[in-house]
């Protein structure tokens, strides 16, 4: 059977953010997601039972009491009551990801600092040849998305920032997303309007993206040679107000593949094809070498 996504949301008009933060929680529970109450600020809500007195190693709620953050979330109404009733400051939600039954991946796509994280990723979606399938998206105050995908029992998918370019951060085992109906000090996250309410399963050359490999005495290069000619083509189609931002990120793969030297004639000939001067072009490159020498 296909795995249930949220659905339609319940109403919040009138009531209370707690009131309508737990509402939402207990309706994405009924799907088979485990959530956690959040802050204003999206963390865990509920406070650790270890305060002043930390455990070692640290506990994960062996102890029976709440306060472990993520490792508390739960499908069960009664213990999502609870958790939100020691917390009634909490205006939010966590749902974790890499549970079962959904093993849940998700991709936070940020547009802060002139990030553009969405471009970022349909280009890792050509250089590497996989679809991207249309599936449950939440808008975030921000500006930004998260994108929901169903993943294997195994491997696990781990936590990461900006790994896989910047502005894209995974959500994984351990990791939560904020589900959609919380409201947090920069305003309350939504579902995409059109987007599909069931999450797609994740493209298989996406999640070997996502799942390191096997730790290696080379570390092997951030992108293989053989994506030079999408790079390439990534800073060609540039469309009016991105083209420094696309050739500085093109630029610093190749730093990062080992190929500057090789594609720098390519990637400022794609750029002045833009519109972009070559004097513009080369300070970009130039920019972005100064950047991987740190």
């Amino acid at each position: 059977m296909p795995a249930s996504g949220p659905g339609p949301q319940p109403r919040s008009s009138g009531e209370d953010p707690h009131s309508a933060a737990l509402a939402h929680a207990l309706h994405a529970a009924e799907r088979g997601y485990a959530v956690i109450p959040l802050t204003r600020t999206k963390h865990p809500a509920v406070r650790s039972p270890h305060r002043g007195h930390p455990e070692s190693p640290p506990c994960r709620g062996a102890c029976g009491r709440i306060g472990h953050g993520v490792h508390d979330a739960s499908t069960d109404p009664l213990s999502i009551r609870r958790m939100f009733a020691a917390a009634p400051w909490a205006t939010g939600y966590g749902i974790a990801c890499g549970l079962p039954p959904h093993h849940l991946i998700g991709i936070d796509l940020d547009t802060k600092n002139g990030a553009d994280a969405l471009t970022a990723l349909r280009f890792l979606a050509e250089a590497h040849r996989f679809p991207l399938p249309p599936t449950v998206t939440v808008r975030t105050p921000s500006g930004g998305h998260h994108l929901w995908f169903t993943g294997p029992p195994a491997p696990p998918v781990p936590n990461s920032v900006g790994r896989l370019a910047p502005g894209i951060d995974i959500r994984g085992a351990g990791g939560y997303l904020v589900g959609p109906g919380s409201l947090t000090a920069h305003g309350r996250y939504v579902l995409a309007p059109g987007a599909p309410r069931v999450p797609a399963p994740v493209p298989r050359a996406l999640l070997a993206l996502l799942t390191p490999p096997p730790p290696r005495h080379e570390a092997p290069s951030a992108i293989p040679p053989q994506p030079a000619a999408a790079l390439v083509r990534f800073v060609r189609t540039s469309p009016d107000g991105q083209r420094n931002a696309r050739l500085f990120w093109a630029a610093c793969r190749a730093h990062e593949a080992g190929l500057a030297q090789e594609l720098a004639a390519r990637l400022i000939d794609a750029a002045c094809r833009t519109g972009l001067s070559e004097q513009e072009a080369r300070a970009t490159i130039a920019s972005a070498g100064r950047r991987q020498a740190h």
